[in-house]
């Protein structure tokens, strides 16, 4: 829930200054950036405990979906390079779904407290997918 906190925080400081889909585009970059810095944070070994097998406890996928994250979140930021960020993102969240699922299923933890459910996480996937493409992609490329 760490993440939706970020998010909805960063979507409210930054909407003082932009309209209300720049606003929320920049909480969906400031989330990504904090949720792709824990990949390389103490929790690390949760997140690669998360991944189903064959993988599981793959640190190498750790790092590399930190390092898309991020990159997502920066191009986000960057209008020339939008659509393709949040392309990658929405592609990004389905691949990391399975992993939600298997460590909910399974019981694993994150930080000692344990992984967010399902039918809390499916839903803020959906509207994180649905926020990207409306901030994003569904806009006018013409617009300056």
């Amino acid at each position: 829930m760490a993440p939706l906190i970020v998010q909805i925080v960063a979507t409210l400081l930054a909407r003082w200054f932009v309209k209300w889909t720049d606003a929320v585009r920049i909480g969906l970059a400031v989330m990504l950036l904090f949720t792709a810095g824990s990949h390389f944070s103490s929790l690390k070994y949760d997140l690669a405990a998360m991944i189903p097998p064959p993988l599981t406890g793959a640190l190498w996928l750790i790092y590399l979906t930190g390092i898309l994250e991020a990159a997502g979140a920066i191009g986000l930021l960057i209008s020339r390079v939008r659509r393709l960020a949040a392309a990658g993102l929405i592609v990004l969240l389905v691949a990391l779904f399975p992993a939600n699922v298997y460590a909910a299923l399974s019981g694993l933890t994150l930080g000692g407290a344990a992984a967010t459910p399902l039918w809390i996480r499916a839903p803020l996937q959906l509207f994180w997918i649905a926020a990207l493409w409306h901030t994003s992609l569904a806009t006018d490329r013409r617009r300056p």
